[in-house]
């Protein structure tokens, strides 16, 4: 049987310390033959001493070390790359290091399909076996709320990249495996466990290990078996609760969350104002709305920090055409189970986590914005609409 090749990702933003790690994992006594993957291999800076010196850096942009592991620059695409490292042959693991400003996602995929265009399959050869975050502890909130872009901090990969980078942080949080919590030796105590708690109310599966320089035991980040893609897409803790798996509450540090369900729509112009006085006691927020003045389609609410997102979900099934509608019927019957006769399956599902939060001001400032009992019979398409467009 052919033997695949484990795969471990190093994410996290600029400067939580994904370098510092790798430089770690490769000055560690190990009895694997690792190859490592990097964006930029001066930003590594191994020492010389530790280079067999029968390699030429410039030429190759590839280092092999006394201990048998072997760096490379990343030059061209991920997957042709990786397949060069593999046909290579004599080594025993893949360490990629993603950039500080790359989400996850995209980076995984890589192992789990083929693709087309290059002709490679990499589910051939390799496995991917964990996908480690490094989250910079001191900085953390810092970043969160922050309400800048990776452009106003001219860290994009272009002028157009106007990603915030408190999202940026959130995806690399939520799909992850572990979470190295670095830089636990410029944090007191409080602070935390405040924040070890706050990770795992964001990535429940995820193991959340609080480290310093990033020094971590090997075996917590490298032949863990640990990922699943499905379950990593499947990890973060507002799915948990949309799915009813609602994760104990930290009452020391106040952390809390719970679902805002509804059987009645927003009225735009109210939820506008309620969405510009965002509660500030809010951390995390994500899940699905419905809009009167859109009443066919249904909206996907996403926030972090100062991050507030709105963007299509799709349509309500109870809007598709009979012969559609039907179909997913037969194919999701669970959806009969909350089917209301009028209105199919529209509802507001919304997921609020955070610290100190006031779940019963949050409740009912939302509920002013549902449409009156009076404005239920009106002409719902007459609402002045204020909200950014869904950007269908």
């Amino acid at each position: 049987m052919n033997h695949k090749i484990p795969v471990t990702v190093l994410s996290g933003y600029l400067g939580a310390g994904k370098t510092t790690l790798l430089k770690y994992i490769l000055q560690e006594e190990h009895d694997l033959k690792i190859a490592v993957i990097v964006n930029d291999m001066s930003e590594i800076n191994i020492d010389g001493s530790l280079i067999k010196s029968s390699f030429s850096r410039t030429e190759e942009k590839l280092v092999e070390m006394q201990n048998g592991c072997i760096c490379c620059t990343l030059r061209e695409d991920l997957m042709l790359e990786v397949e060069k490292l593999v046909s290579r042959g004599n080594i025993d693991y893949i360490i990629i290091e993603s950039s500080g400003i790359s989400e996850p996602i995209p980076v995984a995929q890589t192992f789990t399909y083929v693709d087309e265009v290059l002709g490679i399959d990499l589910t051939k050869h390799c496995q991917l076996d964990t996908m480690v975050t490094v989250v910079d502890g001191n900085r953390f909130w810092d970043d969160f709320a922050s309400g800048e872009s990776l452009f106003d901090r001219q860290q994009g990969i272009d002028e157009t990249d106007k990603r915030e980078i408190v999202d940026l942080l959130i995806d690399q949080i939520e799909f992850a495996d572990i979470i190295l919590l670095n830089k636990a030796d410029l944090l007191s105590t409080e602070d935390l466990d405040e924040l070890y708690h706050m990770l795992k109310k964001l990535n429940s599966e995820a193991k959340v290990i609080p480290a310093s320089f990033c020094k971590v035991r090997l075996n917590e980040i490298l032949n863990t078996g640990r990922f699943d893609f499905d379950k990593a897409s499947q990890g973060a803790g507002w799915i948990k609760e949309l799915n009813e798996e609602h994760t104990p509450e930290t009452e020391e540090y106040g952390i809390s969350s719970f679902v805002y369900r509804r059987r009645r729509p927003f009225h735009p112009e109210r939820l506008m104002e309620w969405l510009e006085n965002w509660p500030v006691d809010i951390v995390r927020a994500k899940g699905f709305f419905w809009l009167a003045s859109r009443h066919n389609m249904a909206g996907l609410l996403s926030q972090a920090g100062t991050s507030i997102m709105l963007q299509a979900a799709g349509e309500w099934v109870a809007a598709l055409p009979s012969i559609e509608k039907n179909a997913v019927l037969k194919e999701e019957p669970e959806l009969l189970e909350k089917w209301d006769k009028v209105y199919g399956d529209r509802q507001i599902e919304l997921v609020f986590i955070g610290i100190e939060m006031n779940q019963e001001v949050i409740e009912r400032t939302l509920d002013t914005c549902l449409l009156s009992d009076k404005e239920m019979k009106e002409n719902w398409k007459q609402f002045n609409d204020p909200l950014p467009s869904f950007g269908v």
